[in-house]
């Protein structure tokens, strides 16, 4: 019992991940109103950034620069760095992200003006007219 508790302490970023997941998923899938559906998408999103970025972390790395003595023989050895090209995807993938939502928020304030809702039953209603 004690291993199965250290387990899921010890991997809480990804038991915070999988639950964001879900919260997004479920945002996305069971609401009606367009602009939930929009937070469920950001939440989601937000989840997929935390399982990357957890992924890319390595215990004890460091900085991938390479430090030599005088003599010019490396410091650390290769394995001792820690691989920037997750932390780096996802630094992408936040402006990408934050560049949709804006979309999506535009989209959705055209609806809004155009339908006189964001319920999304109401608008493909309107739409079916």
């Amino acid at each position: 019992m004690d291993e199965i508790f250290h387990f899921i302490i010890a991997k809480y970023n990804y038991w915070a991940a999988l639950v964001l997941l879900f919260i997004g998923l479920y945002g996305m899938i069971a609401k009606n109103n367009l602009m939930k559906k929009i937070i469920g998408m950001v939440i989601f999103q937000t989840a997929i950034l935390l399982f990357y970025v957890s992924i890319g972390v390595k215990q004890g790395g460091s900085v991938p620069i390479l430090l030599f003595s005088a003599d010019r023989q490396p410091l650390l050895d290769a394995t001792a760095y820690a691989n920037p090209l997750p932390h780096v995807l996802m630094l992408t993938a936040i402006v990408v992200g934050v560049g949709t939502l804006g979309v999506a928020l535009t989209i959705l304030q055209k609806i809004q003006r155009v339908h006189g809702t964001i319920e999304e039953d109401e608008v493909l209603e309107d739409l079916r007219q």
